[in-house]
This record gives structure tokens, sequence and C-alpha cells, in this order.
């Protein structure tokens, strides 16, 4: 299953390098913006979020949802392509 992950943080300055290896830790991954990613996982949403929300503040968002169809513009194409997968 293909998922979306997304987040705001709201400490400006705080590290949050962890969160990012553990989004990497899923294995096949795509950076789609700044703070969207994409996954490929046998977990459920929730799982997913339960395992990240470890790494965020209390006060951040964190969304994750699966998908099969979506559309871009400007995407990079190395992005366009993962996805495409």
């Amino acid at each position: 299953m293909k998922y979306l992950i997304s987040y705001d943080l709201k400490n400006p300055g705080r590290n949050y390098d962890d969160l990012i290896k553990a989004i990497k830790a899923y294995g096949t991954w795509a950076s789609i913006c700044r703070s969207c990613w994409s996954i490929k996982t046998d977990c459920t949403a929730a799982q997913i979020r339960d395992n990240l929300k470890q790494y965020i503040d209390n006060n951040d968002i964190l969304f994750v949802c699966d998908y099969n169809n979506w559309a871009s513009y400007n995407l990079p194409q190395e992005v366009a392509d993962w996805l495409k997968k």
C-alpha cells in the first residue's frame, strides 16, 4: 500500500532528523516536498501514525493516508517516476 505522510512542525529550530529517519526506515520512500513523504508498506495508516508520533511534539500535526490516484505539478521527475511504480 502507498501512503502519504504530511506533517506541520510547530517548534522552529527543532531537529526532526529522527522523524525523517523513522520515515525512511520503512524502506521504500520518496520525499515529495519538505514535509511531505510517500512510503510503501504493509502497515496501516494508524500503525504508521502511532510509530511516527513519538518523534514529534504534542502541538505538531501529523497526517497519514493511503492513496492510489494522484496528480501533480512541477514535481521532480524522479519523484513522479517513483510514485508511478
